[in-house]
Parts: C-alpha cells; structure tokens; sequence
C-alpha cells in the first residue's frame, strides 16, 4: 500500500533489520480506508474493523511475581512469546500499554521491551508516540478549569473544600502534589494538586470504554466533587463533555506498531497498575482478538495486583475471558525474596532462591482461584546459573506447572518457542467460562475483604475511620460501584488496614489505599540514564544530525 513507507527500519542496539510497517498492515488485513498514518512506522486503526465479522482469538495474560524494583520484563516476555508463538506458524497480535514519561525519564526507563523483543520505533513509543497522553492531559485539565470557573461564577454550589479533582502532567513532579491555585486577584485560593497522566480517570475512562458512546457516559459520571450540603457534582453537571470528547476523539482509536520481528502490536494506553487498573485498552485487546488466533496481553505490576484488576474489572465490565495466563518469574526476583541483596542478585544463591520459591507460590495460588490454565516463564538473565534455573523448573513440576525458560531477550522468537508451544497447549485445554473472584452486588467491604483473603493473604480489611465517611459518602450518592480492587500487598494472616478510599465513577471502581499511596510518583535520587538515539533535524540546511 502506497500511504505508508515500503522500506523496514533500523534497530540499531539490537542490530536488526525489522520488516516493513507495510508488511505489518498488509498481514492484519486491514483496509486501507481504516489506517491512519502518524509517520513512517506507526498508525491509528478505526474502531470501524470491530464492526466487521472475525473468528475471536484466544486472550493470553501475561503477569509476573512481585518485581524487584526493575521489574520482572513482563513486557519483553509479552512481546517475546509473541515472537514465539509467531516462530512456530501461529497469527498472533499483541495488545500492550504505552509508557508514561514519568518511569521513562525515573527509575525504569522505557517500555518497548528490550534486546530481539522489543517493539519499534522505540524512541518515539517512549516519548509523544500519537499524542494519546496529551490528549488525556488536555481533556482532564479542562475539566480542572471548568470547575474553578464554576467556582469562581458560583454556578454549582461547589464546595472548594470538597473538590477531589485534581491536575495532570505526564511527569514525576513531588514538588506538584501539593500547591495552591487561585492567588491572583480575580482567582479563588484553594488547595489542590498534580496527579500523574496514568493516574487520570480520564485514562481509566478510555481504557475501559468499549466505543464513543461509552466513553461519554463514563466520563459524565464522573464525581469532581461535593456541593456545601455534601451533595455529589458529576462532571456532566460542567456541561463541557461535548468538549472533552472532541480533545479524546483521536486518541480512543488504537495505535498500531509492530516488534522487531514483525509482530503486530495494538499499543493503547497506560494506566498504572497501583494507582489505577493496570491494564491496556479494551478496544485494544478487542483487536488483538479480531486480527489474531491468538492475543498476548498484559498487566501492570504483579498477579496480586495487575492480573486481579484485569480479571474481576476489565474482564467483567467488557467480557473478555482469558483461555490461559502466564506468570513471569526471574532468578533474581526469587533470590530477593529470599534474602538476597538488591546489590548481591547476579550472584548465584541456590539456597535464597529456594526460599523465594513461596512468592511464586503465592501467586500461583491466587491465580487458581480464576480457574484458567497457567504457565511460568522464565524470564532469563545471560548471568543466570543453570542450578538456578533448573531448581525453578523442578519446583513448578512439582506443583504440575508448566514452566519454560525463555531467553527471548538474547534470542527473540526463537528463545520464545518453547514457552509458545506450551502457551498454546495450555489454551486449547477447556475452560469453564470465566468467573470473576467476588459478584457485582456484594457491599464494598465485603468485596475488600474477598480479595484481601484470598489474593493477598491477609484475614481481611479493617476500615479506617477516613475510609469509613468516604465510603458512606459516595453510597449516599446512590451512584453505582460494580466493581472493586485492591492496591497494596499485605502481611499474610493479619487484617490489612484500609486508609482511604477514592471512587472515580466513570471507571466505576473504587482505589483502596492501604496506607500512605502517591498518585504522583517521584524522580528517584539515581535515575536511569537515558540511552535512546536523539535526532535533530536541521530542516533548512536539509540535513540531519544524530547525537
């Protein structure tokens, strides 16, 4: 097709050659009236391709243990094992999160992957990719203007004590968390804040919607806050959700890219998995299923908190039904929770290793309360010692666990062959159909409680007084909550304290805190250096200089 570039790109610092973005089109089968351009190498696809017949796929969720503060590369095994189950003749799509800047410029870096499993164009995914954050920034802080206007005009009663909605930047910024706005002469002093991009509910709201119409309904169900007699203002009462859906009308299509092999890949939003429900879009996930035999998708964090969220919130509002899920583990990460020093992991620990088995069996165990086929991946390490890996293997045989040792960092499609094929065993086997771990209409504290058990461990959740007044608060409202999640781990048999509750209505779930939580993360004291390719292009010289 002529509207996109013929020639493949360059992967330098995996020294590959990838296909052609055209390619990638033309192997999804997509008509060409349904792809929008952005550049050479990615695209949006219209929400039209939904409405046209296609055999379902099979939903793969890829999760992990609990990380070390690296992560576990859940994503370069997502994208490896797509390589894989691609290397042994299967059509598969990917359907994955976009970074935030916030950890692209903080702690961890970027998140395409990395080594022969990564996706392309990189640099540009890890910075304004199609402009969907923007968007997203831009449509929460117009709501954030509005409500000030209707403050200062008092048009709405609302109390500025009262008033839960905050900013947005895509950025780590402690020093925004807390600050005051209003101090000029015709402004309205009062306090509030920045929250990060990923923690909008406007970027719940568009991971969750399943069209247009759906999106506006979530987002005028929005609580922003309360009126002087408590008294809930939704964000349809602003009278601006014509305005906000034009500045989202782009960015709800899926962006489409590919990995270095190929594969493509629906990568759609970013919503984090501790401070929202961790999960890509679910038109996204729609067309990984539409496109593909099978789909690879993820969730953020680990299984307790990523994986629970994708199964009893996006699962259950959109009716996706997983056939199999893959926990990611890694030596390293086992050694951790054995006692090994963060600075000590490259050593080789069989004995901490054995000991840090109990996480993956804690994880294990959650997941078999969903009742769906699980394999473990490997994620390995070149400085992983075969005594290592070798105890992991055994230790998953013996709880009859199939388990896969995938060097698809090193070796791309290729090391992923093995846990494909076992993936693909593991998601042919019958299933009943999918049930959530708690029903819909059960109170909020009784839900709490199910997941803090039987996820987390814990005897149960004890409300805090704070937590106690925001919960009758919002179910005074008379707004509905079909679903609940959980956000912190918890010490095994003791009651986990829940400090505060937040309830965004348009995602319609609550964000219970267990202790003290940020929504604006922060740059850590040594960040991780950024080592991608800057290009600057001197256009009227008709040149370019890389640097």
């Amino acid at each position: 097709m002529n509207l996109l570039a013929k020639r493949g790109g360059f992967r330098h610092h995996v020294r590959m050659v990838t296909p052609a973005f055209s390619d990638c089109i033309n192997k999804l089968g997509v008509d060409e009236k349904d792809v929008i351009p952005f550049g050479r190498n990615k695209a949006k696809i219209s929400l039209d391709v939904l409405d046209k017949p296609a055999a379902p796929g099979k939903l793969i969720l890829v999760s992990a243990i609990t990380p070390t503060p690296s992560g576990e590369g859940k994503t370069t095994v997502s994208i490896g094992l797509a390589q894989g189950l691609q290397a042994i003749g299967k059509k598969v799509c990917l359907a994955l999160r976009q970074p935030s800047m916030g950890p692209v410029f903080g702690r961890k870096g970027g998140a395409t992957g990395g080594g022969k499993s990564s996706l392309t164009p990189a640099e540009e995914i890890n910075m304004h990719f199609t402009g969907d954050f923007h968007a997203i920034t831009s449509a929460h802080n117009l709501i954030s203007a509005i409500i000030d206007n209707a403050m200062f005009f008092h048009t709405l009663n609302i109390d500025e004590r009262k008033v839960i909605w905050k900013r947005v930047m895509d950025m780590n910024d402690r020093s925004l968390r807390s600050i005051i706005v209003g101090l000029n002469k015709q402004g309205f002093p009062r306090e509030t804040g920045f929250d990060i991009t990923p923690a909008s509910e406007i970027m719940a709201c568009l991971c969750l919607a399943t069209s247009y119409k759906d999106m506006e309904e979530r987002i005028n169900r929005i609580v922003i806050g309360f009126t002087t007699d408590d008294k809930p203002v939704f964000a349809r009462e602003l009278g601006i959700t014509g305005s906000v859906m034009a500045l989202l009308k782009d960015a709800l299509m899926p962006n489409l890219v590919q990995s270095v092999e190929g594969v493509p890949c629906f990568l759609h939003g970013g919503p984090f998995a501790n401070i929202a429900h961790g999960c890509n879009s679910v038109l996204a996930t729609r067309m990984a299923l539409h496109f593909g035999d099978y789909a690879v998708t993820e969730a953020g964090f680990a299984f307790d908190l990523g994986a629970e969220k994708f199964l009893d919130i996006k699962c259950r509002q959109s009716g996706l039904d997983p056939a199999a899920i893959v926990i990611v583990a890694t030596a390293r990460a086992l050694k951790m929770h054995g006692g090994t020093a963060l600075a000590d992991l490259k050593n080789t620990d069989v004995d901490a290793l054995k000991k840090g088995l109990a996480n993956l069996d804690a994880h294990l165990d959650a997941a078999a309360h969903y009742k769906r086929p699980v394999v473990v991946a490997v994620n390995k390490f070149f400085d992983d010692s075969r005594e290592e890996l070798d105890a992991i293997v055994k230790h998953c045989a013996e709880r009859g666990i199939p388990c896969a040792i995938a060097d698809i960092f090193s070796q791309g499609g290729e090391g992923g062959k093995d846990l494909a094929q076992m993936v693909v065993e593991a998601a042919d086997r019958s299933s009943a159909p999918f049930k959530p771990l708690y029903e819909s209409a059960l109170p909020v504290e009784e839900k709490l409680n199910i997941i803090a058990r039987n996820i987390y461990g814990a005897d149960g959740v004890e409300l805090t007084a704070a937590a106690k007044k925001k919960l009758a608060q919002f179910e005074a409202s008379r707004t509905p909550f079909p679903t609940t999640d959980a956000s912190e781990d918890v010490p095994p048999a003791s009651p986990s304290p829940c400090a505060t509750l937040k309830s965004p209505t348009g995602p319609a779930s609550w964000w219970p805190s267990a202790g003290k939580s940020c929504a604006c993360p922060p740059f850590p004291s040594h960040r991780t250096p950024c080592t991608s390719t800057w290009i600057t292009r001197a256009t009227s010289r008709g040149s370019e200089k890389y640097h």
